[in-house]
């Protein structure tokens, strides 16, 4: 079945190209902004724009439009007398709601005061084809939302707002640690040795090695070797892959902040986070206490603290009584599970028991933590800590395990038989030397979920992975 208002629309198009008019000319570069224009409003004033038509009101000779831009929309006065009886025709039969045009005038105030523009002159940049969406709500909505985005950002200003908050909190995130006096370096997405991370990765093959290997799951590894060349202060804002499941709070591809810290420990990095919460809350909130979904959140320091033990009930917790803990939970055996799904049951439960506010929960045990240092006096917990933030894990951080005998024996229990799933690489760096080091991963996409409001990660991806349309 043809789609007649897109059959229309081509009309249109064969209309203007008969006219000798390119309806996608190469260049227009407007001089104006349409906020710039607003906010430093003179009547009388030439300018040139460019943006979308968002609606059109016709009036006899006299045509109003809408016309949005990145920054703002502004109102377009069309005149038969003004434009010319030609132009004015072409206009009037050729261009519809969602074309781009340019349009340059002089600037005037309507007797009901709105800010307008006399048009002048009328490019057209871009014919549109198919209509932009009439109504813009409900729950098949919110699925072409996230599927269709392009369309969101042109209909929903909030979600558009939404990403250009995203970037501001990216660029204060990058300027706080920058004058911490961290470096911000890049790392290998491409690994042979998935590590740094418990976690599935997706697997791809390098033909020109005949040589298989993993999209990374986290940047650790690397990052930590950049501390045995002898960076002191290290970060990096990454892409990471997990072949795990999808969720309003997990997408398969995903932005992480990992930082590294010589000389401090998981003390040093809880002030730290503190810190850099409080400074985000500040500045994108403009107070440290704000509303998450309805919930009452404080960003102010200090955060409070439990130990994984006391969260679970369990004073000398060890992994014999965490498989318990877990087993009843879940009212089955977990003899075959992975170090991952316990880790993932344990946050499970851990996120069901907390508030809403920050909570440290420190002091893991070292069977689910093989990459952090064994805490001063305790042979099963080590000096880890995860932030929890309105029933989400928001970062993780250990004292980083530099001993490398001890961090082969715990890759070996952790891998068992699969030799392959050791990076031998790393231990030989540790040998070298590594300083005693902080190490902090922050889930960017979940922390900008906090501070957008975003009831949903999807809401803060521009792109977040859906199942095909056809499986729906």
């Amino acid at each position: 079945m043809k789609d007649e208002l897109r059959e229309h629309k081509l009309d249109k198009l064969k209309r203007l190209e008969a006219k000798g008019i390119n309806a996608y000319p190469s260049r227009y570069l407007p001089y104006d902004s349409i906020a710039s224009c607003l906010e430093g409003w003179e009547d009388d004033k030439e300018i040139k724009i460019a943006g979308r038509i968002m609606a059109l009101r016709g009036h006899g000779k006299s045509i109003f439009l809408d016309l949005k831009d990145a920054t703002s929309r502004m109102q377009v006065y069309i005149n038969n007398d003004i434009l010319g009886e030609d132009k004015f025709t072409t206009f009037k039969e050729c261009f519809d709601i969602g074309d781009i045009i340019g349009v340059s005038g002089e600037t005037f105030k309507t007797r009901t005061g709105e800010s307008t523009v006399s048009a002048k002159s009328v490019t057209m940049l871009s014919k549109s084809l198919l209509s932009l969406p009439e109504k813009w709500h409900g729950l098949k909505d919110v699925e072409i939302r996230h599927r269709k985005r392009y369309l969101d950002l042109i209909m929903n200003d909030e979600s558009k707002e939404r990403f250009l908050l995203k970037s501001k909190i990216m660029n204060l995130l990058r300027s706080f640690l920058n004058e911490k006096g961290f470096i911000e370096v890049e790392t290998p997405m491409l690994h042979a040795v998935a590590g740094g991370a418990a976690g599935a990765p997706f697997k791809t093959h390098l033909e020109a090695y005949d040589l298989n290997l993993n999209l990374r799951i986290a940047p650790e590894l690397y990052l930590k070797r950049l501390l045995v060349g002898g960076f002191e202060k290290v970060y990096e804002i990454n892409r990471s892959f997990r072949n795990e499941g999808v969720s309003t709070k997990h997408n398969p591809e995903f932005t992480m902040m990992e930082l590294y810290w010589a000389y401090a420990d998981y003390n040093d990095i809880m002030a730290l986070t503190e810190e850099l919460f409080s400074f985000l809350a500040r500045e994108i909130k403009g107070d440290e206490e704000f509303e998450y979904q309805g919930k009452k959140i404080s960003f102010k320091a200090p955060f409070k603290r439990l130990s994984f033990s006391e969260i679970l009930g369990e004073e000398d917790l060890d992994i014999d009584k965490l498989k318990e803990i877990m087993e009843k939970k879940l009212d089955k055996k977990l003899e075959k599970l992975s170090r991952s799904q316990i880790l993932n049951l344990c946050e499970d439960y851990i996120e069901e028991q907390l508030d809403d506010s920050p909570i440290f929960v420190v002091d893991y045990l070292k069977e689910i933590s093989p990459l952090a240092k064994t805490k001063e006096g305790s042979a099963n917990l080590t000096e880890r800590f995860e932030l929890f933030v309105a029933g989400m894990e928001i970062a993780n951080a250990y004292s980083e395990l530099n001993n490398p005998i001890e961090q082969m024996e715990r890759f070996q229990a952790q891998s068992g038989e699969k030799r392959e799933h050791v990076d031998y690489d790393f231990v030989q760096a540790l040998e070298y030397g590594m300083p005693p080091a902080g190490g902090l991963g922050i889930g960017v996409d979940r922390l900008i979920m906090l501070l957008t409001d975003a009831a949903s990660i999807r809401e803060v991806l521009f792109f977040p992975l859906l199942k095909p349309e056809n499986t729906l």
